[in-house]
């Protein structure tokens, strides 16, 4: 049985394998706080051998996704002590959460409403499957407050691609939900919440019919290939293919084709 950790900042919602966390600090437009920071690692880390739970969505309540880091916590507890080495800390921490995201086995979702800022967007760019309103606002603002948008760069441009990346990085330039779907940041948009509601359905559909041992395999080997030399590329690929190959899942899948029926792992809707 899924066993997740009490928390105060999120809303948790797990439902036929599927986790929702919502961020739950409309008051400050759910910006990365320390305690936000720090429950959302442990969720993740909760459920990171979990099979049982197939995907994950990342929601913000009160209609806005995130706004990025807590800047009245930069402001009062790093800016006015100057201390390197508790800035370099915090930093790292927040590098911690965009890697878990980035690397969780299970699909990640994150479905944008309203807003996703700087260090939000940056942790959606972590994702597998962008989701937001066409009349959403994106921007990392960083470099316009006189930052570096330095821990999610790596994922922008894993998402975007190093031109667009580097463009949007540089200039803190504003666009939404329909510009967003144009440079690739979003994978689907809709008009309202009932429209990002029926994608999230479609999408957990089809998730809930793959193998979820599989999946993270998938995903480890995706991890594992980026910027490695074609030779080092072939052998991790055939390492994690064989893997699969003699695993329970496989002769499962293989063994419900031949025998004309669904495999063990497919979950229906209710």
């Amino acid at each position: 049985m899924t066993d997740l950790p009490a928390t105060e900042t999120l809303e948790l919602e797990l439902q036929q394998g599927w986790l929702t966390i919502w961020f739950n600090q409309p008051d400050n437009r759910n910006a990365l706080s320390d305690a936000l920071v720090a429950e959302l690692a442990a969720v993740l880390k909760s459920v990171r051998d979990d099979r049982t739970v197939r995907g994950i969505t990342l929601r913000g309540r009160g209609g806005v996704f995130c706004a990025g880091a807590d800047l009245k916590n930069f402001k009062e507890n790093f800016q006015k002590s100057g201390d390197r080495t508790a800035i370099i800390s915090m930093s790292s921490g927040a590098a911690e959460i965009f890697d878990l995201v980035n690397t969780a086995p299970q699909v990640v979702i994150v479905l944008i409403e309203g807003a996703a800022m700087a260090g939000g967007f940056g942790l959606s760019c972590c994702a597998d499957v962008v989701i937001c309103e066409s009349g959403a606002r994106f921007a990392m603002t960083e470099t316009a407050i006189g930052v570096t948008p330095a821990q999610i760069s790596p994922f922008v441009i894993q998402k975007l691609g190093y031109a667009t990346g580097r463009r949007l990085m540089l200039t803190a330039a504003r666009f939404d939900g329909i510009q967003a779907r144009e440079l690739g940041f979003a994978d689907f948009i809709a008009d309202d919440v009932a429209g990002l509601e029926a994608i999230e359905m479609q999408l957990r559909k089809q998730v809930l019919g793959t193998a979820p041992g599989a999946v993270a395999a998938t995903k480890e080997l995706l991890g594992q290939i980026a910027g490695k030399p074609r030779d080092e590329v072939i052998r991790l690929a055939a390492e994690n293919f064989t893997d699969r190959m003699v695993s329970d899942e496989a002769k499962e899948g293989v063994a419900s084709f031949f025998e004309k029926r669904k495999p063990s792992w497919v979950v229906k809707p209710e």
